[in-house]
């Protein structure tokens, strides 16, 4: 005879997984609002200028011209002199290197008008993806609108870095420490009205060494990602061309003839036009601020001043 006094096994095995499954719940729950309440931790960051440049890059009406590239642009370009030389308003992207040169790209597909001038400033032409994952999640944050620009193989390096960001981010929160200005030139209010760096850099501060002003390399996936981008540009009536980059001038830089066989391949390779002589943007060290690709404000005039020159002889072109 049955005993039906008997616990059921299945009744009891469903209470556990049902116990253990509200239990996880409980604990996804925690970690989420873990994760929410502890950002953002880096609003007065050098990070969270993005916030800024794409903000400017949606409102600037075109046609305009928009600086594409890393932080050589940031602290090396006085877009006031450009505006004022070419008579168009100029969005200054240049944003850390550490999130890779395709976010830089990813970023020149926002509000793109027709008659817009892209002017692409990479210092390499070699795809790594995101260099410094963590770099990317103090900008990004939960400022969830700029999620849109990583791409889908950007993805796992992102979760990978997560803990790393997440670790920093909860040491700010119960130090009450986050969100706070460092003061200096890496400080959000660092920046003005058009993206550059606005201190005043006196002076250098870096010694340049073997290494520190090789001549780039070039890469298939980088060139089949600009000549892409170039397209997208194109369709949308705007134009992309390349410029040169800051590159100290002395005894560790690589020979100039390295430098024109690199800036011939690129002409080869891309479909887009490579509006300078490299050789031209070779700057005495002393115009070097504070890394081998930062230029102090002297430096950052010379540097623009080139570049107004190749532009315009672009546009009489």
């Amino acid at each position: 005879m049955k005993d039906t006094n008997r616990p059921s096994l299945f009744t009891s095995n469903f209470k556990q997984v049902l116990l253990l499954f509200l239990k996880l719940c409980i604990i996804l729950i925690f970690v989420i609002a873990l994760c929410l309440n502890t950002m953002p931790q880096y609003l007065e960051d050098y990070s969270a200028s993005l916030l800024d440049k794409t903000a400017l890059l949606r409102e600037t009406k075109g046609p305009k011209i928009v600086l594409v590239g890393n932080s050589n642009l940031a602290f090396g370009i006085d877009s006031a002199m450009i505006e004022d030389s070419l008579g168009m308003p100029v969005v200054n992207m240049g944003f850390h290197g550490g999130c890779g040169n395709a976010f830089h790209e990813e970023m020149a597909k926002i509000n793109v008008c027709e008659g817009d001038i892209y002017v692409l400033c990479h210092t390499d032409y070699i795809d790594e993806g995101i260099v410094n994952p963590v770099v990317m999640w103090t900008a990004l944050e939960n400022h969830f609108e700029l999620w849109k620009l990583l791409r889908l193989k950007d993805i796992p390096a992102m979760i990978k870095a997560y803990p790393a960001y997440l670790k920093y981010c909860i040491g700010y929160w119960i130090n009450e420490d986050g969100n706070l200005s460092s003061g200096d030139d890496y400080a959000r209010r660092s920046f003005n009205a058009y993206g550059d760096i606005g201190t005043v850099r006196r002076g250098s501060h870096f010694t340049f060494s073997a290494g520190d002003a090789d001549c780039p390399q070039i890469d298939d996936a980088t060139v089949k990602r600009i000549n892409k981008l170039n397209l997208y540009l194109r369709d949308r009536g705007a134009v992309l061309v390349v410029a040169g980059y800051p590159i100290g001038k002395g005894e560790f830089t690589a020979s100039e003839q390295e430098f024109v066989r690199f800036q011939d391949q690129l002409r080869e390779r891309l479909d887009c036009e490579v509006i300078s002589d490299f050789r031209n943007y070779m700057f005495d060290y002393s115009y070097f601020y504070n890394t081998s690709l930062h230029l102090n404000t002297e430096g950052a005039q010379l540097r623009t001043a080139q570049l107004i020159s190749d532009l315009t002889a672009y546009l009489e072109r």
